[in-house]
């Protein structure tokens, strides 16, 4: 596993990492880090590997764009200063562009999105000692959608950036594709963005994956 003991783990993005963790801290008892895929990760660390004592932040927020993340980027990350460092982020980004086509000004277009994403990276370098990058995704298996393009648009330039930055990449794209031979989108998250149970635990799966987690381990 490649946490060490006693490192602490952030997580941060929108209403899919945020899911209702508790506000402002995003750790701490009675669902603090919410109902999602970071509180079944926190879960998995906690009963497989209590020894590591590994702390688990939470710091999505619901609706999020990166244009937001650099806004509070200084107080919910340079301030934690986390030893890994989570980014999920991008889904709105492009949604905005879909579901608000004429709120121009909502629009985080792909130049803004990568220049901003370059730009809190470069400022988290200097305090965090592991970057994990996971993909914006759109839980649509025909890849030829619309808003699926560009979406993997946005995931391209994750990916370019995992590369550049030596960050743990993880495809949640392609976490989700794996399962559509036998379960329709709707099964997964109802308006293809919020998954249920089922979604964030794909997703937490190929966070753990990522990071090496032992399922053997007892």
């Amino acid at each position: 596993m490649k946490l060490d003991k006693g490192q602490k783990l952030l997580f941060i993005g929108d209403s899919v990492t945020d899911c209702d963790r508790a506000k402002p801290d995003g750790e701490g008892l009675f669902q603090a880090l919410g109902n999602g895929y970071v509180s079944i990760v926190d879960a998995f660390l906690q009963s497989t590997y209590p020894e590591l004592q590994i702390r688990v932040v939470n710091k999505g927020v619901s609706g999020n764009t990166v244009r937001d993340l650099k806004k509070r980027w200084e107080e919910d990350v340079i301030c934690q200063q986390p030893d890994w460092l989570s980014i999920m982020i991008g889904i709105n980004d492009v949604w905005r562009q879909f579901d608000s086509p004429f709120i121009k000004d909502h629009h985080v277009y792909i130049d803004e999105y990568e220049n901003t994403l370059r730009e809190i990276i470069e400022s988290a370098r200097k305090v965090t000692k592991q970057l994990v990058f996971l993909t914006p995704f759109y839980i649509e298996p025909n890849s030829q959608d619309p808003m699926r393009i560009k979406m993997d648009q946005y995931g391209d330039v994750i990916k370019r950036l995992a590369k550049e930055y030596d960050a743990i990449l993880i495809d949640t794209q392609q976490a989700f594709q794996s399962v559509f031979t036998e379960l329709y989108p709707a099964a997964i998250a109802w308006d293809r963005i919020h998954p249920n149970a089922t979604g964030h635990t794909i997703l937490a799966k190929a966070f753990l994956r990522a990071i090496d987690f032992d399922w053997t381990k007892k």
